[in-house]
């Protein structure tokens, strides 16, 4: 069974297909359409569809919560992979580094092995021995700098 996020990011996504890379959507009715609250597509806005991830999201006041999101043009390579670090800032969870890898494989900007490799060294495993208060923050550090050491290829 698909994740309650998976769903609504799936809904979004067809929407963005039907509409040729971008959709107005109402964060009220789409909630009501994923069997959710508002707040949870607001999550899924926040963590699947930002910059980083190759989407602009423009949320407008009032109106029902209208929110209009655009995929962005394709981009090169390293200008994706310097928004993802601007995107990440000062801590990374495991989840969310496996998101922003994906994305980026998905988008061409990175190999699957290369994201597998790292996904591998960003786990919770591979940090056991860092003190979990300071792990996300130690992981959002190697992910940066596994991806300047990326864009230096």
């Amino acid at each position: 069974m698909a994740r309650l996020v998976d769903v609504i990011e799936s809904m979004i996504k067809e929407m963005l297909d039907e509409n040729n890379g971008s959709a107005t959507i109402s964060r009220s009715v789409l909630a009501e359409r994923a069997n959710c609250v508002p707040s949870q597509v607001t999550y899924v806005l926040s963590t699947r569809f930002s910059t980083g991830n190759g989407y602009i999201v423009e949320s407008r006041r009032g109106g029902g919560g209208q929110i209009t999101i655009s995929r962005v043009q394709p981009m090169s390579a390293d200008d994706y992979l310097t928004a993802m670090i601007a995107e990440v800032g000062d801590n990374l969870s495991q989840q969310e580094a496996k998101i922003l890898l994906a994305n980026a494989v998905q988008v061409g900007a990175m190999k699957s092995r290369e994201a597998t490799a790292l996904m591998a060294a960003l786990s919770d495993r591979s940090l056991a021995k860092v003190d979990t208060d300071i792990r996300a923050v130690v992981r959002a550090d190697i992910f940066k700098n596994a991806l300047c050491g990326l864009m230096l290829q």
